[in-house]
């Protein structure tokens, strides 16, 4: 099936990002999410970041109004009905997404490739809520979509290489470089990234360094971009939590143990940037 039309479900960071590399490569993409405002206020962010681009010479004007015309916004999943994929990014909540792939599987056309763009959970799991789990894949997007190059494509147990092969042209047809990935808790990125983050956080609640201090050490001693302290406060403490649980549980060894500070200060609500407070003030 050629693929002309995709779904993103959730006008989020992630979505969003999804929605505008998608549409940079030619595809009409239909941006879903309950909140109208949401998507507005998503579309108006992406304006604002091909604005900057036609003032650094990057693309013209009319690329920019081309890109823009072919968003479009939806708050009905029915809308889904005449897309040849659907890429899902909503929250990290495996009852949310299986909620959702259940509405998707009886809404989409037979063969129309369901994907998520899960960070950590199970792509066999949410599969098997569908008619269709060779048709269910992960496409996993770093973030932010429109600056990284790297996709992991996940295969779920019964995923079929017809599905992969697909999900794989349509990842290089969008300017990305995909890897192919297994279906184990956290993949390789998060698999690598959250414990290295979570043990960053020991570092703090043992009281072995301050976060400025542990973020200091990690980009002058190991040349990182950004320490991990910092990189967890722009993921979103609530996200890195969720995601050091499903390594937890998935593996059921003790290393993957959330630390303390990091649950104490999600249930306090000190999310990172997003809330305007995680280990550092913003």
């Amino acid at each position: 099936m050629e693929i002309k039309k995709i779904m993103v479900i959730g006008a989020g960071q992630m979505g969003g990002g999804i929605a505008q590399v998608a549409a940079q490569s030619g595809l009409q993409v239909v941006l879903n999410d309950i909140d109208a405002a949401f998507i507005d206020k998503r579309v108006a962010f992406i304006d604002k970041t091909l604005s900057r681009n036609v003032e650094k010479g990057r693309i013209t004007e009319e690329d920019k109004q081309a890109v823009l015309a072919r968003l479009i916004p939806s708050t009905d999943l029915q809308d889904a009905a005449d897309v040849d994929f659907v890429v899902e990014a909503a929250v990290e909540n495996m009852e949310l997404k299986e909620q959702i792939f259940r509405k998707l599987d009886e809404i989409t056309r037979p063969g129309v490739i369901l994907a998520t763009n899960t960070s950590s959970l199970p792509i066999t799991e949410i599969a098997a809520v569908t008619s269709r789990p060779e048709s269910v894949i992960g496409m996993h997007f770093m973030n932010p979509v429109p600056v990284m190059t790297l996709v992991e494509i996940i295969r779920g147990i019964a995923t079929s290489d017809e599905v992969y092969q697909t999900v794989e042209s349509l990842a290089k047809a969008m300017g990305k470089t995909p890897v192919e990935v297994n279906d184990y808790p956290g993949f390789i990125a998060n698999r690598l990234l959250m414990p290295m983050i979570n043990e960053a956080i020991y570092c703090v609640y043992e009281g072995v360094a301050s976060p400025e201090a542990v973020d200091q050490v990690m980009k002058l001693g190991l040349n990182h971009p950004m320490g991990p302290l910092v990189l967890a406060d722009f993921i979103g403490l609530d996200t890195c939590l969720a995601i050091m649980e499903v390594l937890y549980e998935g593996f059921a060894d003790s290393k993957y143990r959330p630390c303390p500070l990091l649950r104490k200060m999600v249930k306090a609500g000190w999310l990172g940037k997003k809330s305007g407070q995680g280990f550092y003030a913003y």
